[in-house]
């Protein structure tokens, strides 16, 4: 029988198997968390950590006690009032005799349990439905920026780039140099000293007297050699290499006239969470730009672009005109991998949507890399919809797909960004 152990250390007393433990007894809690996190979170900051409040009632463990047992007398002392089988009238004012005033409600009380996930574990309980796909990047435009890159060695520089071992190295090397001919002479000057003493040559002898001078003069002379010298410095070189760094922008257009309510709002916004993770994986750079649409479109702010609600019919062309010009003026030129996610429920002008597919197979789509549609919504499809599916006929990088519940948005993901055949 085979034993492992794990001596693995649990960074700051903690213990990951209690902890794995404690996630899973409270998976629900935990869940819910993360949904209300993620309504309230900015798209490009959702794969940070976050703190979770568990009420104290939900985290009670269980306790066994000690029952009497048997049939129990019990006399009170001091009560004058009330006999047995008396029936008390329930007190006034709600049942409580507290009469305090409320706390702030920024503040948290007693009765909350908090702990903070990690970036791992937010992560996973967000994706914790279906496994994202294995995306491949087909097409990449590049743009020159500069890295420093070390390059050799200098005879100057700053202290703080000194390379200690190097600068070492090279002052061994100098002392072996300089003093390589003093040290073989002593050698061979102590040699024949040694030699001469042996033979029983007196020490008033002027030919030891003078090995003893010479002797003394080179060991003074490689004495003198410093330890180190600036002409053994050296310093770490730098210079400056292009690299290629990649760049993309994300457009997120969305629908909300009267008819998107928050529940699609909702599961729009995840969908988009899900393409700005993906994006980030394989870009280093990311721009994101959030238009909205009713009757007319706008460039706006996250918070707006989410929360935002308007009234009237729907005009989808205003977005995509709105678009077309942005991706002209800031985006153009070819520096830049467009990406747009749209999503909607369907309803659209009529004749409106005739011009939508015009604009998409004309004009933006030999602008960008890829371009997704989503529509939200449980009936028939929308007239936007019949008029979006002939697109693909002439474009291979479109594609749509129709999300009814949130536990579609996975599966729609994946099929909207599968690995297309060479």
């Amino acid at each position: 029988m085979t034993y492992l152990i794990d001596r693995r250390l649990q960074g700051k007393n903690k213990s990951a198997v209690n902890r794995e433990r404690f996630l899973r007894r409270y998976k629900a809690q935990i869940k819910d968390a993360v949904g209300r996190a993620i309504k309230g979170r900015s798209i490009t900051d959702v794969e940070n950590g976050e703190k979770v409040s568990i009420p104290v009632k939900d985290v009670s463990e269980p306790s066994f006690g000690h029952a009497h047992g048997g049939i129990w007398e019990v006399v009170n002392p001091g009560n004058q009032e009330y006999l047995k089988g008396d029936q008390i009238n329930r007190p006034k004012g709600g049942g409580g005799s507290g009469r305090g005033k409320a706390g702030n409600s920024d503040q948290t009380t007693e009765d909350d349990f908090i702990f903070e996930l990690s970036r791992e574990e937010f992560m996973n309980y967000f994706f914790e439905d279906l496994e994202l796909p294995h995306m491949v990047k087909t097409q990449l435009t590049a743009t020159t920026d500069f890295k420093n890159q070390r390059a050799g060695y200098n005879m100057s520089g700053t202290p703080s780039n000194i390379h200690v071992l190097r600068s070492l190295r090279g002052a061994l090397g100098r002392r072996i140099a300089v003093g390589g001919n003093s040290r073989k002479r002593v050698i061979e000057a102590e040699r024949e000293l040694e030699e001469l003493l042996l033979e029983g040559v007196p020490l008033q002898d002027a030919r030891v007297v003078e090995l003893k001078k010479l002797i003394h003069h080179l060991h003074t002379r490689l004495l003198a050699i410093p330890f180190i010298d600036p002409f053994d410095l050296r310093y770490t070189n730098r210079v400056k290499v292009p690299k290629p760094m990649t760049q993309a922008v994300m457009f997120c257009i969305m629908d909300v006239s009267g008819s998107m309510d928050e529940t699609r709002k909702d599961t729009a916004k995840r969908f988009f969470i899900l393409l700005y993770l993906f994006l980030k994986r394989v870009y280093d750079k990311i721009e994101v730009v959030f238009i909205r649409h009713h009757t007319a479109a706008a460039e706006v702010d996250e918070e707006e672009f989410f929360h935002s609600r308007e009234s009237g019919g729907t005009v989808v062309s205003s977005a995509l005109h709105l678009l077309d010009k942005i991706i002209d003026e800031r985006f153009g030129a070819g520096s830049w991998n467009s990406y747009v996610a749209q999503a909607s429920d369907g309803d659209n002008w009529d004749n409106d949507s005739v011009l939508c597919r015009q604009l998409l197979v004309n004009t933006i789509m030999p602008k960008v890399q890829y371009y997704t549609y989503v529509e939200i919504t449980d009936g028939p499809p929308q007239n936007l919809w019949e008029q979006y599916s002939q697109v693909p006929d002439h474009h291979q990088h479109f594609a749509m797909q129709k999300i009814v519940t949130p536990a579609d948005i996975y599966p729609v993901f994946r099929e909207l960004f599968k690995k297309q055949p060479k």
